[in-house]
């Protein structure tokens, strides 16, 4: 009599235990989908970049969120504007000192000492070095590979907030826990290069200026005069996805979580809100399937007992 439902109990299990091997892009909508399979086909067969994300100003993106930026971040009316033409050089962690341009070795952050740990190693500039989706080609890394710096930290030394910091960040408040906790790290912007766009967050502090809030949060322009008036730096990820040069202007914003859509930024990193949504998602789900899986125990054990 057990045999039946020992049949149709081992049947459930295989059908709920197939649902933690779901497909990588499942989360994504059907034309990013669509783009990152045939992405990954032409990576097969020896292809290394994407061709960038295009920017259409005539059209709608597919694949945007569409709860607060339907169609791309907003141009007008939005809480933060656009920072445009600033001047954008390239940095990468790893990244030796060089004294002529005044530039330290980026092994720390000005958030993380171990910075390049935290990341699982060096974050190779060299195109060659790197993967079709932007990451360096040696190890899935860390930390999310589309970061950035902007010349303001909100702490002193590591380990307590700069005094001020309350008044010039807006989202100050809200984000606040206690003196030395940044406020800063990993808040997404997006960069725009001509006709592309990517996003990236904020990992670390430059270039050369550490204080130039009238800039990053006001309407000035950069108060460094160093490199042309840097006021950006990016990695090697948003300079290959955006085709910039080092010293290329970029147009740059704070955006908020539901402006990011789905793209590579979203794939990698401990830092990266949406691959900590992921691995919530599924632990909830995998939290799910074990609990069907007790009661169908307790269901089987119940039948059982009551057979004569």
């Amino acid at each position: 009599m057990a045999c039946p439902l020992l049949v149709f109990f081992l049947l459930t299990l295989a059908l709920a235990t197939s649902n933690l091997k779901a497909d990588p892009y499942a989360h994504l909508d059907s034309a990013t989908r669509d783009l990152l399979k045939q992405l990954d086909e032409k990576y097969r067969a020896g292809e290394r970049y994407l061709p960038g994300y295009q920017l259409d100003k005539s059209q709608p993106e597919p694949g945007l969120p569409r709860v607060f930026a339907p169609t791309r971040p907003r141009e007008t009316y939005t809480k933060y504007p656009w920072k445009k033409e600033v001047v954008t050089t390239i940095f990468w962690i790893g990244e030796p000192a060089n004294p002529e341009k005044d530039s330290p070795a980026n092994l720390a952050s000005s958030w993380d000492t171990r910075w390049m740990e935290s990341y699982g190693g060096y974050d190779d500039p060299d195109p060659k070095a790197r993967t079709w989706d932007f990451r360096p080609a040696s190890f899935n890394p860390g930390q999310n590979p589309f970061y950035c710096a902007l010349p303001y930290n909100d702490l002193a030394g590591w380990k307590r907030t700069k005094p001020g910091a309350e008044r010039v960040i807006p989202w100050f408040k809200e984000r606040f826990t206690e003196s030395g906790e940044s406020v800063l790290k990993s808040q997404w912007i997006a960069i725009r290069h001509g006709s592309k766009l990517c996003f990236a967050q904020w990992e670390d502090v430059g270039p050369f200026e550490t204080d130039d809030w009238p800039y990053v949060f006001g309407n000035e322009r950069p108060r460094t005069s160093k490199n042309n008036t840097a006021g950006l730096d990016v990695s090697p990820a948003v300079r290959d996805a955006l085709s910039l040069r080092s010293g290329g202007l970029c147009d740059w914003r704070f955006v908020e979580l539901e402006e990011v859509p789905p793209g590579p930024w979203r794939k990698f990193g401990e830092n990266n809100h949406f691959v900590q949504l992921k691995i919530r998602q599924t632990e909830e789900e995998r939290a799910a399937v074990q609990a069907k899986m007790v009661r169908l125990r307790e269901a089987r054990d119940a039948f059982i007992r009551s057979q004569p």
